[in-house]
């Protein structure tokens, strides 16, 4: 008997074990997908990761339905390392399936099946199997797999559902389950009757009183002179200033004919720059240093101040890289980032370039997928954001993650919560490959693991060009306040900064890391403040909509007019945001244009970019934004940059706290002055003496990591320890505490070390559930496998507990 071992695309930490036949035993490759029967009637895509003879002893093995690829569609190191992530950071395997694959690979039984709208077929076209289903549709909006399955009264009917996607007669519902289909680009050429010199004579006389006709015949032949490829119907139309009509009248006439040819959706147009790249002397130097430290180290950190051409050296190493048939994989934290970089790397390297993110269609995500498998020419380097690390590479040979401490690499919901930085250390060991992190406020783990030398570390401490690093003015908030300074929240300093980089015609920009208009309204008579009806929250106030708005569950209602509680009719808000700020500058400047991006403005699939190039471009003086701006963005004109208000980074209920705020402080900083004139930096504070703030003002990246480094180690927080958070959600309140307080003693029991809990976070009611959650600290010297297989044990047999069932658990290991 012969058994593949698969992976469900389902929260399971479990492989199902199904039988296959002699001849499908030698067919099937590990890495293949094939789908299969998986309760009473589900089908789902399943991915083989081994093949073998060993009967399940607790159930009796199903057989497989059928087999989907004819060559593996994942790698065997790629396999290990969904593994690892599984075991790591405490998950299913199937949730890393399914975090890993392009939905557009995942076709499953609950798939609803319609019919194409305005497509009609000839009877004659379609096989027994698609006419019966065609037929079906018309008297049926929609079917699913399993309705399919009995009107054709056979299991395997996957194969006819794609072949009739392709031909594209029926459309699956939901975008997430739409299955990849290539695009086809549609093309004309000259019939070959008229090809010769006869022919065209005879051509000229058919067409003497068609002008239209005649026009788009001779701009075919104009083009067809000037460029020697294949015409497309899109371009005959543009150059001849015609419609697509009249070609298609020229087709009926057989003096055209149609074909199609399959495009890349995601293509390089313009040409890579003969420009070469010169290193300053800093830069060079830098690069002989990481080469020498990627020798003998796995990893690198690369420790270069803002502005100081990191992405220059990244480049040279890429090229070293590429040479030797390599592939390289970027890793971004933000999808913004990929646009600006996407492009200054094709100027570079053409269309060797790749970009993998999430706002990126099914089907375009399903090509880089095939290009990065099959080595192609056009996936060598690829760009992305943390799920490019899925990707099955073949010959991995560099993995750069370009701003290392950015809290994005992390994934916090759905599973796997995996750290994009720390899983491409794992990926790169496994492909014997090296890494290269890069920061200008490097993360204090990554900074630690240089200082014991686990790591190499190269710094840069000067600016490209020498440019000098901004100034820094720090506002005391309170002082202003005090002697009435103050227009809005700008003080008079800040102002009188922003009026003079407009006069000089140089751009600002300023960060207010909230978004809406204000977080509060509150009503003046009573006090009241509404709150979400399911999350314990106040609610923003957004005003371009007009209505208060939930950042945790989207609840939204309209600006109440009057107090919910006591009728009175003075509403104040407090607090401001983005949106507020946008207001106030459209007052203090009427004639310059502003811009807003946070999560409000970016929506689309090309939202990032719209705003990034307009600013770019000069079309907005200035640019009012959340954290998006604190990413590595280099925009030559910008003289000045505002903190709007740097406190309410500092007191978050976050050990990280005063390093995530250095770090914002300093990147946001890092965005002026960029070119020949020294940037300007305008810090407002309530409290310009706190340490931290009086650290990014000497830029003093040292003093902020001993600061820092002293006060984890008495407090037990990492490097010194790992961490492992537990979050337990329910509606009933009383059964949540008794099941966390269960949860906590069980683990301090068994736990030889320090165990904090059970905690209420601040917000501790989200979607109707409430919180509770649990830390576990691990010191450096306990083996950190036993210790997850014990705390494993105890969530176990926490399910088996009947009352606690119903008590969702959430393991994040190394939350931060």
């Amino acid at each position: 008997m012969f058994f593949v071992e698969v992976v469900l695309p389902l929260s399971l930490a479990k492989t199902f074990t199904y039988r296959i036949s002699e001849a499908e035993f030698h067919f099937i490759k590990k890495g293949m997908r094939v789908a299969v029967p998986f309760g009473k009637s589900k089908i789902y895509t399943a991915l083989v990761i081994d093949l073998h003879q060993n009967e399940p002893g607790l159930y009796e093995a199903k057989e497989i339905h059928q087999i989907l690829d004819e060559k593996p569609i994942a790698t065997e190191i790629q396999i290990k390392h969904w593994l690892w992530i599984a075991n790591y950071y405490m998950c299913g395997i199937g949730d890393v399936y399914r975090g890993a694959f392009p939905v557009g690979l995942l076709l499953e039984s609950e798939t609803i099946i319609s019919h194409k709208p305005n497509v009609t077929v000839k009877d004659s076209e379609l096989s027994d199997d698609e006419f019966l289903i065609y037929k079906a549709l018309h008297h049926q909006s929609s079917l699913k797999v399993q309705d399919i399955i009995s009107i054709l009264n056979k299991k395997n009917i996957l194969p006819v559902l794609q072949k009739m996607i392709s031909k594209d007669i029926i459309v699956l519902e939901e975008e997430i389950k739409k299955s990849y289909k290539p695009k086809l680009v549609r093309y004309v050429k000259l019939h070959s009757k008229y090809e010769s010199d006869s022919g065209l004579n005879e051509l000229l006389e058919i067409l003497k009183n068609a002008n239209k006709q005649k026009e788009i015949v001779l701009a075919y032949f104009q083009i067809s002179a000037s460029e020697k490829k294949p015409i497309t119907v899109k371009k005959l139309t543009e150059v001849s200033n015609s419609t697509s009509t009249v070609v298609k009248a020229l087709i009926e006439k057989e003096i055209f004919e149609e074909y199609y040819l399959q495009h890349d959706r995601v293509s390089f147009e313009g040409s890579v720059s003969e420009k070469q790249l010169l290193l300053s002397k800093a830069q060079d130097t830098a690069l002989t240093e990481i080469k020498n430290s990627l020798s003998e180290k796995e990893v690198c950190l690369l420790h270069g101040v803002t502005s100081s051409g990191k992405t220059e050296i990244y480049i040279k190493l890429i090229e070293e890289y590429l040479e030797t048939g390599k592939q390289v994989l970027y890793l971004l934290p933000e999808i913004a980032l990929t646009t600006q970089l996407v492009s200054r790397l094709r100027l570079h390297f053409g269309d060797k370039v790749a970009v993998f993110h999430s706002k990126y269609s099914n089907n375009e995500r399903v090509e880089v997928w095939r290009q990065t498998l099959e080595n192609s020419e056009k996936a060598q380097i690829v760009i992305g954001a943390r799920s490019a690390l899925f990707l099955p590479f073949n010959n991995l040979g560099l993995l750069i993650v370009d701003e290392e401490h950015e809290q994005t690499f992390k994934q916090t919901d759905p599973a796997p919560r995996y750290h994009a930085r720390d899983s491409a250390i794992v990926l790169a060991n496994f492909h014997g490959a090296k890494v290269l992190l890069g920061s200008a406020t490097p993360s204090i783990e990554t900074y630690f693991n240089t200082q014991i030398e686990k790591f190499g570390l190269v710094t840069i401490t000067e600016r490209y060009n020498n440019v000098r690093m901004p100034e820094v003015v720090l506002v005391d908030l309170k002082d202003k306040h005090f002697r009435k300074r103050m227009t809005g929240h700008f003080s008079d300093l800040l102002i009188e900064e922003i009026a003079e980089a407009l006069s000089l015609g140089e751009q600002v920009i300023l960060f207010q890391n909230r978004r809406g208009y204000s977080p509060v309204i509150e009503c003046l008579t009573c006090g009241h403040v509404p709150h979400c009806q399911q999350c314990n929250v106040s609610l923003t106030y957004h005003k371009n909509k007009n209505q208060l708005r939930c950042h945790y569950c989207g609840y939204s209602i309209a600006k109440p007019t009057h107090c919910h509680s006591c009728s009175s009719i003075d509403l104040t808000t407090k607090g401001f945001g983005t949106e507020q700020i946008e207001q106030e500058l459209l007052s203090l400047f009427p004639k310059a244009k502003t811009g807003r991006m946070d999560q409000d403005t970016t929506r689309g699939k090309f939202g990032f970019e719209k705003i990034i190039d307009t600013f770019k471009n000069r079309e907005i003086d200035i640019l009012v934004g959340t954290q998006m701006l604190a990413k590595g963005l280099d925009f030559d004109n910008v003289s000045l940059v505002g903190i709007m208000n740097a406190d309410n980074m500092l007191h978050h209920p976050d050990f990280r706290a005063f390093e995530r705020s250095f770090q914002m402080m300093t990147q946001v900083a890092g965005r002026a002055g960029r070119s020949e004139k020294q940037g300007k930096v305008v810090i407002q504070t309530y409290n310009p003496n706190h340490n931290t703030i009086q650290q990014v003002t000497m830029h003093n990246y040292a003093g902020m990591y001993k600061e820092q480094l002293y006060d984890r180690k008495i407090y037990k927080y990492p490097p010194y320890f790992r961490i492992i958070k537990l979050t337990l959600k329910h509606r009933d309140f009383d059964k949540l505490k008794e099941g966390t307080m269960w949860m906590y003693q069980v683990l301090s029991q068994n736990l030889n070390m320090p165990v904090l809990g059970p905690e209420e976070p601040a917000i501790n009611r989200i979607r109707n559930e409430y919180i509770r959650t649990i830390l576990i600290k691990i010191p450096h010297n306990v083996p950190l496998g036993a210790t997850k297989k014990t705390i494993q044990k105890i969530l176990n047999s926490f399910e088996a507990v009947p009352q606690y069932r119903a008590i969702k658990v959430v393991v994040n290991v190394d939350y931060y």
